[in-house]
């Protein structure tokens, strides 16, 4: 894919945080022309869904999702649009953006340099974070800074982080956080969250608690099933089949454990913390194709 690296218009923008409210799930109708013309030099042609033919095509209009209502298409064409955009480390906004998210991941108080070796610690492959951003672009970042800006997601974020940190479960935290954005845009195209865009009116806020909802399952999967990085292809792979099936029950699964979270009932890498008898254990919480999973490595890794 040809990412065309995008900016902002204006320093205004950068002041206004554009970036932060367009991860933080704003809908373009809050805000439609400043969203919508956000980025300059991005690409004018996308293919919003899937071309389908002959009995595919046949069964999709039978069997398939309801479309996409006509008053949101622009609003999914615009996160298409961002998944086509690459990083451009002279563009001020872009790199608050991966200040934000080295800063909230880690802790650090102060700013670091746009490339370097401190940010295989987040998980990229190398010391420039744009060349792991292909298939997914700028929408890759979005989401991360979306991750790490919720107050309710910030917490899951960080034991995720932990967690591919861990001596023998580690897992490169920004490259599969890459990956699953990566679903979701073809959750997207495919017209798999059509029906609850519909349901919501919304396509920003939706995308992004999809990716979140994605990321929590892949976490549960890999420390439950104590998975390492030799199964990550595997992994990736049964992870994509699932969330483009039961949308609806993950994003559901999100919902209840956040609301867990918030309560201090639940934690995705420690022991249930309940304050009071009655509180509910984490381990009831029904992960949605959990025994879809099989515990066998996969012969391959299938990171972007």
């Amino acid at each position: 894919m040809n990412e065309k690296s995008c900016s902002f218009h204006s320093k205004e923008e950068l002041r206004d945080g554009q970036g932060e409210r367009l991860s933080a799930g704003y809908s373009p109708s809050y805000d439609k022309d400043k969203s919508v013309l956000a980025f300059r030099g991005i690409p004018k042609r996308i293919q919003p869904t899937i071309r389908r033919t002959g009995l595919a095509a046949l069964r999709h209009y039978l069997f398939g999702p309801p479309k996409l209502h006509q008053r949101l298409r622009e609003e999914r064409d615009l996160v298409l649009t961002i998944a086509q955009c690459g990083l451009d480390s002279q563009d001020p906004v872009h790199g608050r953006v991966l200040q934000t998210i080295y800063k909230k991941l880690t802790g650090s108080k102060f700013d670091c340099a746009l490339h370097g070796n401190h940010w295989e610690d987040l998980g990229f492959q190398g010391a420039n974070p744009a060349t792991d951003l292909r298939g997914a672009g700028f929408l890759a970042l979005l989401h991360l800074l979306y991750l790490v800006m919720d107050s309710k997601t910030l917490p899951m974020a960080q034991e995720i982080f932990r967690l591919s940190r861990h001596h023998i479960q580690q897992f490169p935290f920004c490259l599969m956080s890459v990956n699953i954005t990566h679903i979701a845009i073809q959750a997207l195209r495919e017209e798999c969250l059509s029906r609850e865009c519909n349901r919501q009116q919304k396509v920003i806020p939706v995308v992004n608690s999809f990716y979140a909802a994605t990321f929590l399952h892949l976490a549960h999967v890999w420390r439950t099933q104590r998975k390492t990085i030799s199964d990550s292809g595997f992994v990736l792979k049964e992870l994509e089949v699932l969330a483009k099936k039961s949308p609806r029950r993950l994003l559901k699964t999100l919902e209840l454990y956040l609301a867990r979270v918030s309560k201090g009932q639940a934690s995705l890498l420690g022991a249930q913390k309940c304050y009071g008898p009655e509180a509910p254990p984490f381990k009831d919480l029904t992960f949605t194709g959990e025994s879809d999973l099989q515990s066998h490595s996969s012969e391959g890794v299938w990171l972007i």
